[in-house]
């Protein structure tokens, strides 16, 4: 796996990543990640790997954190823990 770049965000840590015909672009925020498949076919350039990266799909991303975080918490709270 190659890292291409990480890209400067307040909230969330970006990286991007070229590996096996693929971009993976991976977001991460405390003990949470998301990563992202985009197939090299699929794209001209990556270029358009960022383009991908507009503030629309990063906002949504970043709130899919909040419920990330909720879901695992729930899980505990069920079991416990």
């Amino acid at each position: 796996m190659r890292q291409l770049a990480d890209i400067p965000h307040p909230d969330a840590k970006i990286t991007l990543f070229s590996w096996n015909g693929k971009y993976l672009i991976k977001l991460e925020k405390g003990p949470l990640e998301q990563t992202y498949k985009v197939s090299e076919l699929d794209v001209t350039s990556e270029a358009d790997v960022y383009a991908l990266l507009d503030a629309e799909f990063i906002q949504a991303a970043v709130q899919r954190f909040t419920l990330m975080r909720q879901d695992l918490q729930a899980a505990f709270d069920r079991q416990g823990l």
